[in-house]
């Protein structure tokens, strides 16, 4: 199980942040991410996601992969913190009729496309800072709700104190890539798209 701190924030122009990400960060991949979220009804269970995703690593190497999903969501100081769970599956037709047989309805979906970039912990740290785990900072436009930067750590396990240097390191890099915090949404994207 993984620990994900996160942030996302609307971008009214996602250019000027996708030239300074290019100068901070390690360019990663281009990507297209299609998601379905599904639930079992009348229950107040967690959501299941299930991505498919496609595109072009760094090197120009293209790859797909389908993922499951499902998380505790929890949002402190406007910033979100999951427990997640996640595997991958080779069949996503085969693993639909699974959940349609468990009695699980698909209820919203959703896509994005976009770029990602890992920016490393400071090079300059010492000690404990050094082991600090990268940022994945991802600019994506959602259909239907527009341009997105996310920016996200991933931990092994999480304690308070932790969180809450993620959400420091988090905030300081959306500040050098010139976005205010006033643009952070904290709702997730299956709120906003409604219905």
């Amino acid at each position: 199980m993984a620990v994900e701190v996160e942030l996302k924030a609307r971008l009214d122009d996602f250019k000027p942040v996708k030239e300074r990400l290019s100068t901070i960060g390690s360019y990663h991949r281009m990507y297209q991410k299609a998601d379905s979220y599904w639930i079992r009804p009348q229950t107040a269970g967690p959501t299941l996601r299930v991505r498919q995703e496609r595109g072009e690593n760094a090197d120009g190497t293209a790859y797909e992969s389908v993922m499951v999903t499902f998380k505790a969501k929890e949002i402190i100081n406007g910033i979100e913190v999951n427990d997640e769970r996640e595997f991958s599956v080779s069949d996503i037709a085969l693993f639909e009729d699974l959940l349609y047989c468990l009695g699980m309805n698909k209820v919203k979906c959703k896509e994005k496309n976009g770029w990602a970039w890992i920016v490393a912990a400071d090079a300059a740290a010492q000690g404990e800072s050094a082991k600090q785990p990268f940022v994945l900072a991802e600019i994506s436009l959602v259909t239907g709700l527009g341009w997105f930067l996310e920016l996200e750590i991933l931990l092994d396990e999480a304690r308070r104190e932790e969180i809450a240097e993620c959400r420091e390191r988090l905030l300081a890099l959306l500040a050098r890539l010139e976005v205010s915090e006033d643009t952070i949404e904290s709702r997730p994207y299956t709120v906003m798209l409604g219905g």
